[in-house]
């Protein structure tokens, strides 16, 4: 499990992990860019409560209207969007059907157990919570399950 956020100090507060878990700080856009060159499929990928970017000027800096949207969906696995804010869950579910045919609808959900501080955040101050879950295909990871063979650098793309 890889826990990926470009903040230090978010990573710094996280709770304790599981041993099969790590976080790293990273941009999520080259994380993407690995998993695709090394052909590695996670089985689950989330998209917990993004930075919406609500002015219209920032679209291209949702992930659904990111150029590297087309990548996440062929990357496959379980793909599950979670934000407070409906329009964005929409705009997703809307792009997976677009770019790669995928069945998206947006749902309310409620958790008795948040997954993020954010989330937790949401619940306690009485925000509706939205979510879509797309099936993109099964998963797989070439080189025995790693993203990366230990010996190299990603190198330039």
């Amino acid at each position: 499990m890889l826990g990926v956020d470009q903040s230090s100090e978010r990573l710094s507060r996280a709770p304790a992990l599981p041993g099969n878990a790590m976080l790293l700080r990273a941009d999520m856009t080259d994380i993407w860019l690995l998993l695709q060159r090394h052909a590695c499929r996670p089985a689950r990928q989330y998209m917990l409560y993004p930075n919406p970017w609500p002015k219209i000027g920032q679209l291209a800096r949702r992930w659904p209207a990111h150029p590297v949207f087309p990548v996440v969906l062929e990357l496959g696995g379980i793909i599950e969007c979670r934000s407070n804010w409906r329009i964005y869950v929409e705009e997703f579910a809307l792009a997976a059907r677009l770019i790669a045919g995928l069945e998206a609808g947006v749902e309310n959900f409620t958790t008795g157990a948040p997954m993020t501080p954010f989330e937790r955040k949401y619940l306690a101050s009485g925000h509706a919570l939205y979510r879509c879950v797309l099936n993109a295909g099964a998963a797989s990871c070439a080189g025995g399950g790693r993203a990366m063979p230990p010996d190299r650098s990603p190198g330039p793309q």
